[in-house]
């Protein structure tokens, strides 16, 4: 039910002031200004830093936002598993918002992060700074939660509905079930009337979702978790469907590192993501352990959730019950709430590329329009290093997956 008084038992699990970890109006205009001229100064306070460290003695610097999308990096800083690789590591680094992580590591101030696959783009051809993906971080991860009283897609005609980022697998995704239902995506200010077809999105800040469906400023929100699932733990909301039941196993953020780096320290990138891919492959193998290690309880304390909502993405045990309520379209995918495999398929490249084409974003998206999907998934993802790594570990067959470095994409809305 929608109870206002509930809100400072859900408003804890990510207090705004160090978790707005999606873009306000003032990011969104700072990371878009990376197109053009502005961006020239951190990209040369990034060459700046870089030449001023050579060799492979550089520490890991990570950059983060407290979603449950950068376990892998956080599990490996915990474990050691960087150091494991002989590397330097110094404290993670967490970030407020999109803008602010993107903008921190174009100017070299971290190294290693994560990055909403679509974002990698953004940066790569839309500001012009040599990022590469050289693993995918994780997949699924994401649902679409509403108000109790939505009860399909269509019921959010005539309404607004927030995502976290432009360039986001939740933006991709969401546009892909409006039109499968005949309703039309729109960005309009909130005040502005719509018409029973339109669907108003506003960009706004996980942190704030919960509370915006709650005061019913919104009748939905499509986010990374655990933002979902406390929604669910408050009572505020529900799941209307799993972003990984439309778009099955696909990448939300991916494992990004500046090529910079690749060229000049090969070695030292290949250690990186050894050192994630055993993260990965611990995660799984481990859910309720992931939970309490990113939980606010937690001996590294880092991210403010509470472990009842990080084990309910995790180590989540309601699957089947999310299938009985017809919540669950494609049951035979057999897929978690929230899975972890280190290959970047490039299909999914491809394949995300022409999604974006046909998707509504604000903004100076011009560049999209040039992008050649077989080209993206050449220049912008080096697989090299994964390869290598998974060698290491047993192969793709110890994530659940079969021994081949291709796949057919499927998107059932």
């Amino acid at each position: 039910m929608d109870q206002p008084d509930q809100r400072p038992s859900y408003q804890h699990l990510c207090a705004s002031s160090a978790c707005d970890c999606g873009i306000s109006r003032r990011d969104w205009l700072r990371l878009t200004a990376l197109t053009g001229a502005a961006a020239a100064p951190l990209l040369r306070a990034g060459d700046a830093a870089a030449q001023a460290q050579r060799g492979d003695d550089v520490p890991v610097r990570i950059g983060y936002l407290p979603i449950t999308d950068a376990t892998p990096l956080l599990v490996a800083h915990s474990r050691q598993l960087f150091e494991a690789e002989g590397l330097r590591t110094e404290k993670p680094r967490l970030f407020r918002s999109w803008a602010q992580i993107t903008e921190a590591f174009v100017a070299g101030q971290v190294n290693v992060v994560h990055l909403l696959s679509p974002t990698t783009m953004f940066v790569r051809y839309g500001s012009q700074f040599g990022a590469k993906v050289v693993a995918w971080n994780h997949m699924n991860g994401s649902a679409l939660a509403v108000a109790r009283h939505i009860n399909s897609v269509k019921d959010l005609g005539g309404t607004q509905v927030a995502i976290p980022f432009w360039y986001s697998i939740h933006n991709v995704v969401l546009q892909q079930l409006l039109r499968a239902n005949g309703l039309k995506a729109v960005s309009r200010a909130r005040s502005a009337g719509l018409a029973s077809d339109e669907v108003n999105l506003i960009v706004m800040a996980p942190a704030e979702m919960v509370s915006a469906l709650a005061s019913k400023a919104v009748s939905g929100y499509i986010v990374a978790e655990p933002f979902v699932a406390a929604a669910e733990v408050s009572g505020v909301g529900k799941v209307l469907r799993f972003v990984g039941d439309v778009w099955q196993n696909h990448a939300c953020c991916l494992l990004t590192l500046a090529e910079r780096d690749i060229t000049e320290r090969p070695e030292w990138a290949q250690k990186v993501t050894n050192a994630i891919v055993k993260a990965q492959l611990w995660t799984r193998n481990n859910q309720l352990d992931t939970a309490k290690l990113l939980a606010a309880s937690g001996e590294g304390k880092y991210t403010p959730h509470g472990l009842p909502v990080l084990t309910k993405v995790l180590a989540a045990t309601e699957m089947a019950q999310y299938t009985q309520g017809g919540i669950i379209k494609h049951p035979q995918w057999n897929q978690r709430r929230i899975d972890f495999q280190p290959y970047p398929y490039p299909s999914y490249t491809e394949e995300l590329v022409k999604a974006l084409q046909v998707t509504h974003v604000e903004g100076n998206a011009a560049f999209l329009e040039k992008l050649d999907p077989k080209f993206v998934a050449r220049d912008l993802v080096d697989d090299r290093f994964v390869k290598n790594a998974l060698k290491q570990v047993g192969g793709l067959k110890a994530f659940g997956h079969a021994e081949s470095f291709t796949r057919r994409e499927v998107i059932e809305a």
